[in-house]
C-alpha cells in the first residue's frame, strides 16, 4: 500500500471553544519578620504533584475578588483580605471535548485568620498546603506566570506599597 503525502485527510470538526474565568492569589502572613504565603499541592492532568497558588472558578455574580477571598480560604484554610490587584494570566488548553480559554485574576491578600489546611476544600483538588517565604515562591512554584507573580508580590511588600 502507497500513501500519498499531498492527499488529504478527511477534515475533523473543530473542538467548541468554551471561555472560564478564576481566581487566587496569594494570601500571605508575617512570621518572625518574613512574608509567607499559602500555596497548595494538586495533580495536574499528568498526575505530577505542583505547588501552585490556590485558584478556582467564579460563582453566581461573584466579583474576581469575592471569589479570589472564598477560593483560597476554602483552598488553604486561611480567610484573607484583599489588600491589591496582583494581574491576570490568561491561557488555553485542550480537554478531550473542548478548548477552553481560561482567565485567571490574581491578588495580594493579607492573612486575617483561619488554619492552615486542605479539610475546607468541596473539590479536593488540593492535597497538601505549606507556608512558604514569599522569597522561596520562585523555587517552589510550578508555573512560571506564577512565579512571575510571587515576584511582583514580594516587591510590593517589600515596598510597603
Amino acid at each position: 500500500m502507497r500513501i500519498d503525502p499531498l492527499a488529504t485527510r478527511p477534515a475533523t470538526p473543530p473542538l467548541p471553544v468554551v471561555d472560564e474565568t478564576s481566581a487566587g492569589g496569594l494570601v500571605v502572613s508575617l512570621q518572625g519578620g518574613v512574608h509567607h504565603a499559602a500555596v497548595i499541592a494538586r495533580r495536574n492532568r499528568a498526575g505530577r504533584l505542583e505547588w501552585c497558588l490556590p485558584k478556582g472558578h467564579l460563582e453566581g455574580d461573584e466579583t474576581p475578588e469575592e471569589a479570589a477571598v472564598r477560593e483560597i480560604a476554602e483552598e488553604t484554610g486561611i480567610e484573607g483580605r484583599v489588600l491589591r490587584r496582583l494581574g491576570v494570566i490568561d491561557y488555553w488548553f485542550t480537554g478531550d471535548d473542548r478548548r477552553v480559554h481560561k482567565v485567571v485574576h490574581h491578588f495580594l491578600l493579607g492573612a486575617v485568620g483561619g488554619v492552615l489546611t486542605v479539610e475546607g476544600d468541596p473539590d479536593g483538588e488540593a492535597e497538601d498546603v505549606e507556608w512558604v517565604a514569599v522569597s522561596d515562591l520562585p523555587h517552589r512554584l510550578a508555573y512560571p506566570n506564577e512565579r512571575r507573580l510571587a515576584e511582583a508580590a514580594r516587591l510590593v511588600l517589600v515596598s510597603g506599597a
